[in-house]
Parts: C-alpha cells; sequence; structure tokens
C-alpha cells in the first residue's frame, strides 16, 4: 500500500502520522511524506534571508520525520514542494498516484481565557460540520481515496 501523508510538522500532522501508521502497520504501506513550503506565509514583512530559513528549517523537519519513519523500518520517501498547498498536494498526488491521501484536521486553538474557550468551542464545532480549506480542496479533488485524520 502507497500513502501518501500530507506534513506540515505541526502538532496535529505528528499525532495524524502516527495513528496512520497505527492503522496501517499490517500492511507494510511505503509512505511519501509530502511538505509544501507556501511562499505567502513569508511574504508580508519577511525579507528573502528569514524566508529561506524557514524553507530550510521546514524542509528538514519534513526529512527527520522521514528519517525517524525509515529508522522504524516503515519505507518513506519525502517530496518538498513550493507554492499553493493545495494545488501542490494535487499535482503529487496525480503524478505519484498513491493508494490513499491522509491530511491532518487543520484545528487552531484560541487563547485560554473564558472569551478565548468560547471562541475554541465555535470554532471546534464548526470544525465538525466543514473541513479546512486544504482538505475540502483536496477530498473534492483527489483522484485517490483521502483520510481526514482528526487529531486529539
Amino acid at each position: 500500500m502507497n500513502i501518501m501523508f500530507a506534513y506540515d510538522n505541526s502538532t496535529n500532522a505528528k499525532q495524524a502520522l502516527d495513528k496512520t501508521l497505527q492503522m496501517f502497520a499490517c500492511m507494510l504501506p511505503r509512505v511519501t511524506l509530502i511538505g509544501v513550503v507556501d511562499p505567502t506565509v513569508g511574504s508580508s514583512g519577511v525579507n528573502e534571508q528569514e524566508y529561506e530559513e524557514y524553507r530550510f528549517d521546514f524542509s528538514e523537519a519534513v526529512r527527520e520525520a522521514a528519517q525517524t519513519l525509515n529508522e522504524l523500518g516503515v519505507s518513506t520517501d519525502v517530496v518538498i514542494a513550493e507554492g499553493d498547498p493545495r494545488k501542490m498536494i494535487l499535482q503529487a498526488v496525480n503524478s505519484r498516484k498513491p493508494d490513499l491521501l491522509v491530511i491532518a484536521r487543520h484545528s487552531e486553538k484560541a487563547d485560554s481565557n473564558l472569551l478565548g474557550k468560547t471562541l475554541d468551542a465555535l470554532v471546534e464545532e464548526f470544525n465538525f460540520m466543514t473541513f479546512g480549506n486544504v482538505s475540502s480542496f483536496l477530498a473534492r479533488r483527489a483522484t485517490c481515496p483521502v483520510l481526514i485524520q482528526s487529531c486529539s
């Protein structure tokens, strides 16, 4: 089984990767980690050197995750792309043709004050009804099954 995993080095992605490996371990999957550097993240108020450092650090984090998987006996490849994450992941799916695409559900935690907790509860309720921008786009367009992993 070939699994493509959209990996952004977030806590949710790490948890979702662990869950995915537990789910499919008996199938001895081959995993492709795709990490996408979004140039719009650093385009406002960030100089070129800081953006290059961010891109390098992000790429290294994805490679380190792959190295960890390889050390656990999971055959792992890495794809680093730059651009709109939705389009870059879809392009990778179309070219690599995995059996399954896995995405961690996006979650943003608000501050821990009363207002923050109230907003967090509303956001979580909304998240139950919808997917994030990237997940929604890929669920509609990917040519393979898409698993959106919840993280808690």
